[in-house]
């Protein structure tokens, strides 16, 4: 094992792993831009280090930086979190060629999924069932239109290095799709850096599922099974929970299985090691694959909390070489986890809210776990996204986490800026919601203000 773990990254997530590493007996450096100086996560690492301004570019997306970072802190590895870094081949080999462990997968596997019309291809060769598209990238608008055609409308377009529900765009018919290729292919260029896009089906009311990896160095691959994603705004989560509703009490078994043994061979397509997520819409019975995601996922913590598996620490472990002492049939799930993102935005219009917390405090009681960027006396920044917390409630059932989440929810004391938490408590009230029916159009028809 490595000695000393450089969090290329900030907020909640960095607060996290460090605190995983330092129980693992890790040094741990933090790196901040101005704008976070006086952040906690800065605060509780052994080391930090200033990267530059406020901006990503300046700072948390400075790959220059990073290394020169982490070679003057001695960090024998790199752990990059989620977002910025998380997914940038480029930043993984010149952790390598500097000497430096990368806590991810393989340079090369990531390529593979970076660009998620190639991702689809591998997939399919693998024989997972993937959503009905366009052969790879559409040159142009004549390519869209004649691969929507073929498709049939509506279609999704979708930007080929996207992610984070960036850079998508529904069209119903070939008026409205010209806009839609367009826009995607402008939003593309300008959050990706290149304006390819492709095309998939666009499903109504799909489920929105998918199923944690674990893969070591030395071609172990485990499935850490699944979690339900269905409720989200502009393509982004909100809410996650595991299991989904959709298999517990034994449904759908079958359904289940398939999916689960997808999710392996597409992992084993891609060369995949580490901690991984391959996700899945559901529709009518059916499953169909949409991408990989070659990092942690924000929702990790449903699944440390029904399984026992501390994702953070094994994706540690394999970093360092070491082998999965997990076998597949030991991977059980416990009880029932449900996570909410707490945003500093407009619960309604959905806007971010950035400002002073003058009062933050977090609820406390048995099957809650509060996962937290900021402390009381802090200000959110315009410069990030402006999740403040992940609150994450447990039961035994589902019912008995619903009814714990509405009651953290209700003593979650946030003042000083607007933020979600009455979104999150209209959604726990709804019918809907505490049936189970959900899918990906969920706040579109429920938990109106």
């Amino acid at each position: 094992m490595f000695r000393s773990l450089l969090i290329a990254n900030r907020g909640e997530i960095a607060r996290r792993i460090g605190s995983v590493a330092r129980s693992m007996g890790l040094r741990t450096i933090a790196v901040y831009s101005d704008a976070d100086a006086e952040a906690p996560f800065v605060k509780e690492a052994d080391q930090a280090v200033r990267l530059g301004p406020p901006p990503p570019k300046d700072s948390y997306l400075n790959l220059e930086a990073l290394i020169r970072a982490a070679k003057e802190t001695g960090a024998e590895a790199v752990h990059p979190g989620y977002g910025f870094v998380s997914e940038n081949a480029e930043f993984a080999g010149a952790c390598t060629e500097a000497g430096i462990v990368f806590v991810g997968p393989p340079p090369e596997s990531m390529g593979r999924m970076k660009d998620k019309a190639q991702a689809r291809a591998l997939a399919a060769g693998a024989g997972v069932p993937v959503v009905p598209g366009s052969d790879g990238v559409v040159a142009d608008l004549r390519g869209a239109s004649e691969a929507a055609e073929r498709i049939g409308f509506p279609v999704l377009v979708k930007a080929a290095g996207g992610g984070g529900g960036i850079g998508m765009a529904v069209a119903g018919s070939q008026a409205e799709l010209e806009k839609a290729f367009r826009a995607c292919a402008d939003r593309a260029r300008s959050a990706f850096g290149r304006d390819a896009v492709y095309l998939e089906r666009y499903f109504s009311a799909p489920r929105h599922i998918e199923v944690q990896i674990l893969g070591d160095t030395h071609g172990n691959l485990l499935q850490v099974l699944e979690r339900e994603c269905s409720i989200q705004r502009r393509h982004q989560k909100v809410v996650e929970e595991a299991g989904s509703p959709l298999f517990l009490e034994g449904k759908n078994p079958e359904l289940l299985r398939r999916m689960t043994a997808a999710a392996l061979s597409a992992a084993r397509a891609f060369g995949y090691a580490n901690a991984g997520t391959v996700e899945f819409l559901v529709s009518d019975g059916e499953f169909f694959f949409i991408e990989m995601n070659a990092r942690l996922q924000v929702e990790h913590p449903v699944t440390e909390l029904t399984t026992g598996v501390d994702l953070i620490g094994w994706q540690l472990r394999i970093a360092a070489g070491e082998r999965l002492t997990l076998k597949q049939e030991e991977i059980q799930r416990r009880g029932h986890a449900l996570e909410f993102r707490i945003y500093a935005e407009d619960p309604v219009r959905f806007l971010p809210s950035p400002g002073p917390l003058n009062v933050f405090r977090p609820p406390e009681g048995e099957g809650i776990r509060v996962d937290a960027g900021y402390a009381e006396g802090g200000v959110v920044t315009p410069y990030y996204d402006p999740l403040l917390a992940k609150l994450i409630v447990s039961g035994e059932s589902r019912a008995e986490a619903i009814q714990r989440s509405e009651d953290a929810l209700q003593r979650f004391d946030i003042q000083g800026l607007k933020n979600n938490v009455p979104l999150h408590l209209r959604i726990v009230r709804d019918r809907a919601f505490q049936a189970g029916a959900l899918d990906t159009h969920f706040l579109e028809h429920h938990a109106k203000p």
